[in-house]
């Protein structure tokens, strides 16, 4: 089993994707994670790291959390692995493909790489992402959406923004347009989060 998941697509994902993706078990035993009929074993992100948390003791232990701007995630390492890791620091904008895994209630990556990248990354990864989108959905309707959007959080900022499921129940497009516009306007500093799941405008 350890050799299949080896060899599994490393699908690039934002860490927002992942975090919406359905958890799938065989009893207690994770197999993968359910994301729009795909089953994702080992993901491929560009992010920031936030912050790096190394343990103490006999057992030895690093965890980054990595921040992409559509969530949040952790990676986890362990035992020898950690030596690998030593370099690598808050503020780093990595590369990280590794395996999805699921542990007490938290998603979250075990990686097989971690390689610092320049910041500009984020951008290439963010366009390589864009060309996923279905064929079907025209440039006009991304375009419509976002302004909707636009004006829903500009008329939120007396009440301290909004939330972002209001946005998906009371606008008419599919919830891949609105998060995807969401994303953007959040990567192009017009929008920013609060807390997850609230959004405010910044302009």
């Amino acid at each position: 089993m350890p050799e299949i998941m080896q060899r599994a697509t490393a699908y690039k994902l934002r860490i927002g994707d992942i975090t919406r993706g359905k958890p799938i078990l065989d009893g207690e035993k994770f197999k993968y994670l359910e994301l729009d009929n795909r089953q994702i074993v080992r993901a491929s992100i560009v992010a920031n790291i936030i912050e790096r948390y190394e343990g103490q003791g006999e057992k030895k232990y690093l965890s980054f959390t990595i921040d992409d701007a559509s969530g949040q995630i952790r990676l986890k390492i362990f035992g020898e692995d950690v030596e690998k890791y030593k370099e690598i620091a808050q503020g780093n904008t990595v590369v990280v493909v590794g395996l999805v895994r699921f542990y007490n209630n938290e998603v979250y990556i075990a990686p097989d790489l971690i390689r610092i990248q320049d910041p500009r990354y984020l951008l290439v990864r963010k366009l390589e992402l864009e060309k996923d989108i279905p064929k079907e959905v025209k440039k006009e309707e991304f375009i419509e959406a976002r302004d909707k959007i636009i004006e829903m959080i500009k008329k939120a900022e007396d009440m301290g923004g909004l939330e972002t499921d209001k946005l998906v129940m009371e606008l008419k497009f599919s919830p891949e347009i609105i998060n995807k516009e969401i994303q953007k306007l959040l990567e192009e500093g017009l929008a920013y989060e609060p807390r997850p799941g609230k959004i405010r405008y910044l302009g």
